[in-house]
This record gives structure tokens, C-alpha cells and sequence, in this order.
């Protein structure tokens, strides 16, 4: 039996990740660069920077730093500006504390998460939130939902996941935690054929528990 459920954020909890590529392209193509979707997702798939594109092109690290600022400004921009809303999910939250503890584990940098979260009605229902950088590898590495499922001090039957990309995936697989795969039109072409469940809408999971 579930006790505990962690979420991944971005995509899942949020529509951020096409707010995300689209800071991305406009950056690379300030540098004259170019990233199709389909390099995009694979460079993230591998939990790698799209920022690698400039890498490969020549440019030297200092370069590149000045450009992940000014990429992770207008990231800031728009999840402050555009409607990443995901219909119902507070609402789904709320009902889903009834009966499970909650918790965040998220590849997004803290600031970015405060940010998007500001104003919102979902972090109230989470014991936690880990964020990039307070655990010691990121997805897809195990690490992540390791740190989380230990903060629950819960044992790996009793969780389960909830995400939307293949490397969050990977990281649920490798940590030896069931993972439920939620639709994302953004990650729809990954490979998830390893996940325990997949659903449409965050509103069927309570169905599936």
C-alpha cells in the first residue's frame, strides 16, 4: 500500500518545460546558434545543459557562463509573465493530502522554484521540495528520490513517483521506486517503457493509488 508520493515539478505540477527550451533558443540563437526540439530533448534527456551546443560550437566557459545568466533571466521572465498553470492541480493536491504525505523533487534551481511557486496554491500541500543542488547527483541518477524518499524516512514500497520525461524516469527506476508517467504533450516522444503506470492527467492518480 502507497503512503507516500514524490512529484517532479516541471511538467508535472507546472506546464514550464516549453517555457524553459523556448529561454534556451532564444540564448543560443543570440550566439548565432541553433538547438532543434529533438537535440533539446535529447541533450536533457541525458541531464546535460542545452548550453552544450555553445560548448561544442567553441566557446570558451567563461562565455558560456554569461550566457546561463542571461538564459536563466529570461526562463525568470517568463514564468513570471506566461501561464504555466496546470488546470486542477491544487485541487487534486488537497484531496490527495487525505490520505498520502507529499513531496517535490525537482531538477529546477531553488530560485527558479520559489519563483513559480510564489503565487500558487501547491507547495502547501508538500512536506518538502529538494531542488537542484541539495542532493548529490541529478536525475537520472537514483540520488534525488533517494534524498526524498529518506526525508519521508519510508521504505521504497510504500512511494511512488510521479513524472513526465524519461530522465525522471530513469532516475525513479534507478532509485527502485515505482513511477507513475503522467502525459506531457513536451516529452510525449520519450521512452517510457519502464514505467509502472501511465495516465493522461494528474486527476486519474488518485484513482490508480
Amino acid at each position: 500500500m502507497k503512503k507516500y508520493i514524490l512529484f517532479d515539478n516541471d511538467g508535472v505540477l507546472v506546464e514550464t518545460e516549453k517555457w524553459y527550451y523556448r529561454a534556451n533558443v532564444e540564448i543560443l540563437k543570440a550566439m548565432n546558434l541553433e538547438i532543434s526540439e529533438a537535440r533539446y530533448k535529447e541533450i536533457m534527456i541525458q541531464g546535460q545543459s542545452a548550453l552544450l551546443v555553445a560548448e561544442e560550437a567553441g566557446f570558451d566557459s567563461v562565455t558560456v557562463e554569461k550566457y546561463r545568466e542571461k538564459r536563466n533571466e529570461l526562463y525568470q521572465h517568463y514564468i513570471r509573465t506566461e501561464d504555466i498553470e496546470i488546470q486542477g492541480v491544487s485541487e487534486i493536491l488537497a484531496d490527495l493530502n487525505n490520505k498520502y504525505k507529499m513531496g517535490i523533487v525537482t531538477s529546477a534551481r531553488r530560485e527558479d522554484f520559489e519563483l513559480i511557486h510564489s503565487s500558487r496554491n501547491i507547495t502547501k500541500h508538500m512536506q518538502f521540495a529538494l531542488c537542484s543542488g541539495e542532493y548529490k547527483r541529478s536525475k537520472p541518477h537514483a540520488d534525488p528520490y533517494l534524498e526524498g524518499l529518506q526525508l519521508f524516512n519510508a521504505q521504497k514500497h510504500e512511494a511512488i513517483i510521479v513524472e513526465d520525461s524519461e530522465r525522471g524516469l530513469q532516475s525513479a527506476v534507478n532509485a527502485g521506486i515505482d513511477c507513475v508517467i503522467v502525459y506531457n504533450h513536451f516529452t510525449s516522444s520519450h521512452d517510457f517503457s519502464h514505467a509502472t503506470h501511465r495516465i493522461d492527467t494528474l486527476s486519474e492518480l488518485k484513482k490508480l493509488l
